[in-house]
């Protein structure tokens, strides 16, 4: 071999020996290198959440404005907090009750790192308890669920929200909270008879909302929906669906008959009247399998009168429904009457945004009006 051959050969052999070498060495850098803006971002965003959380008990938004741009769009997601501690602080006012915990947890599904700019998607489960302060009684509990799009920016080595977007059930104007006419919260004495029959099964029908009630605290199933369905919260909302699915679920739901046009195919879905609020609506009445017992904003359905001594609400059973009406005389919401806590105050669970034994009323205002289904045993 003719030596410069030989040094050719060699030099082959060191490049390959250094590449050989370098590149997992660069590869293994640049997985840690994204390991630790992952942790950052996931960490970052645990603490936003936590601080939010913490602030509509302690109401000090100090803490929760260091998480925030001085720019005009990380300033109105930061407004959207302010609005909706003060609503639910305000909301617990009128009804004498105290917000005592509030406790958050998130889970990531998606997210794009580009320098120092993140895009996240991630659903939140959100715990809160209250007390009465009228009654000595437990604590109670009720969970919220929302689908949150973030984007973070990084400024002096902190993540800091740029803008956010989530649908969320506690958007309301904290000063149009419905007043009753004690300041209470409704005290309902929950119906005796509430056995479920041949027709209807009110028992299975609470136990199906409360396993597919979703990203909502307190929910079963691993806060996923049922996969049997399609999810129609990007086709204008799922409460609707999930409202039938709760009704009609023949193996695990309340199991009422598929009838007319209301019913569920497994390749293309819901009809329109399984799906749509104001087609459930009429359904439910002219079928026979609803009753509507009374439709009326909150103080017209919690007020004592002749024919309903305690309210029209009092009527309500477990397995019931709740329509939500806003404008005009379409209904715009669904949600399930699941039981009551131990005040008598009404919960409901839902989809679009997913709540958990929720207070009936909390993320309406006055302006709501209400209609209550019975369901026909």
């Amino acid at each position: 071999m003719k030596r410069s051959t030989h040094i050719k050969y060699i030099y082959k052999i060191v490049v390959m020996i250094l590449v050989m070498t370098i590149l997992p060495f660069s590869a293994n850098a640049a997985v840690a290198k994204q390991n630790k803006v992952d942790h950052e971002i996931k960490s970052a965003l645990d603490d936003l959440y936590r601080v939010r959380a913490e602030a509509i008990i302690s109401q000090d938004l100090q803490k929760v404005k260091d998480y925030y741009l001085d720019d005009k769009a990380s300033q109105l997601a930061l407004q959207h907090e302010k609005n909706r501690m003060k609503y639910l602080n305000k909301w617990s006012n009128k009804r004498a009750i105290q917000l005592t915990h509030s406790q958050s947890t998130i889970r990531i599904v998606r997210q794009r790192i580009a320098g120092d700019q993140a895009v996240v998607s991630l659903v939140q489960s959100h715990k809160v308890g209250y007390i009465y302060t009228n009654k000595i009684l437990p604590e109670q509990f009720f969970g919220v669920g929302t689908r949150h799009f973030i984007t973070l920016k990084k400024r002096n080595g902190l993540w800091k929200v740029s803008r956010e977007w989530y649908l969320d059930p506690l958007d309301e104007n904290p000063d149009k909270v419905s007043e009753g006419l004690d300041g209470l919260a409704p005290s309902v004495k929950p119906q005796s008879d509430h056995t479920s029959s041949k027709m209807y099964n009110r028992d299975r029908a609470v136990r199906y909302a409360n396993k597919y009630a979703g990203a909502a605290w307190g929910a079963g199933n691993q806060h996923r929906y049922n996969n049997k369905y399609l999810d129609y919260t990007s086709k204008g909302g799922d409460c609707t669906n999930f409202a039938s699915q709760v009704i009609g679920d023949a193996e695990e739901g309340g199991g009422l008959a598929v009838a007319g046009n209301w019913r569920y195919f497994k390749n293309s879905g819901g009809t329109q009247t399984w799906v749509q609020t104001d087609s459930l609506s009429r359904f439910l009445i002219r079928s026979g399998y609803g009753k509507l017992i009374a439709k009326g904003n909150y103080l017209q359905i919690t007020s004592p009168s002749d024919k309903y001594p305690e309210g029209a609400i009092s009527m309500l059973k477990p397995g019931d429904l709740i329509g939500y009406i806003l404008h005009d005389d379409d209904t715009d919401h669904f949600s399930v009457v699941v039981g009551f806590d131990d005040y008598g105050y009404p919960l409901v669970n839902s989809h679009t945004a997913d709540r958990y034994r929720v207070p009936f009323d909390l993320g309406w205002d006055r302006d709501t009006r209400y209609q209550l289904f019975h369901i026909k045993d």
